[in-house]
């Protein structure tokens, strides 16, 4: 990201310890550290049950922890779910976990759910963007090989769709492929731009520009 103006001296903390979130960013340019959120994750799992309230709260609270010990920053935070129907799918942490996830995901849509929350002085918007992706009918020999593969046991929905998970889907809805990843960067830019504006008081930044 281009140090016009408007960001000036403008200090980005990404309130996530992600390799995916972190390659986004450095993708279109931006400059930014990194810090590790110091959130109970299943405090909040146990008192919402919603799938867009929880993934929006867990990703505004990494980036509120974050932000109270290092105020002069912007904190982005970000958080991610797979839900199919009314069930929150989490990472399957085995091989057997992940067939399991898969063949129950045959055939069908699942909605991901990304969200993004920037947070600096007197500020903080937060954004969920949906995307929906649909699984092509899987048999059981290609899922095992896929899992063999990708071993996605730490990915929520058992599948890297950066890697040969993209194999798996008959069709994807999104605004911005890049949540799939694990951060919807699109809005992420908007947001930081919005933020740093707000802070300052500037009325008109003009766009964005990436090194």
């Amino acid at each position: 990201m281009e140090r016009g103006p408007w960001a000036e001296n403008l200090k980005i903390i990404l309130a996530s310890q992600s390799p995916a979130r972190r390659r986004l960013l450095k993708r279109v340019g931006v400059k930014f550290s990194v810090q590790s959120p110091r959130v109970d994750e299943d405090a909040f799992k146990v008192k919402i049950r919603k799938a867009d309230r929880l993934v929006a709260t867990l990703a505004r609270e990494k980036a509120r922890e974050v932000f109270l010990r290092f105020p002069q920053t912007v904190v982005i935070g970000s958080d991610q779910m797979v839900v199919r129907g009314s069930k929150l799918l989490g990472k399957p942490k085995t091989f057997s976990g992940a067939v399991a996830q898969l063949t129950e995901c045959s055939g069908k849509t699942i909605r991901l759910l990304t969200a993004v929350c920037v947070v600096s002085s007197g500020t903080e918007h937060v954004h969920v963007d949906v995307t929906r992706m649909k699984f092509r009918q899987l048999g059981r020999e290609e899922i095992e090989a896929y899992v063999k593969a990708d071993q996605p046991f730490e990915c929520a929905g058992s599948f890297m769709f950066e890697k040969r998970g993209l194999s798996l889907f008959e069709s994807v809805e999104t605004q911005d492929p890049s949540a799939i990843e694990g951060l919807p960067v699109m809005m992420t830019l908007s947001l930081v731009q919005k933020t740093f504006l707000q802070v300052h008081g500037v009325r008109s930044a003009g766009p964005v520009k990436l090194t």
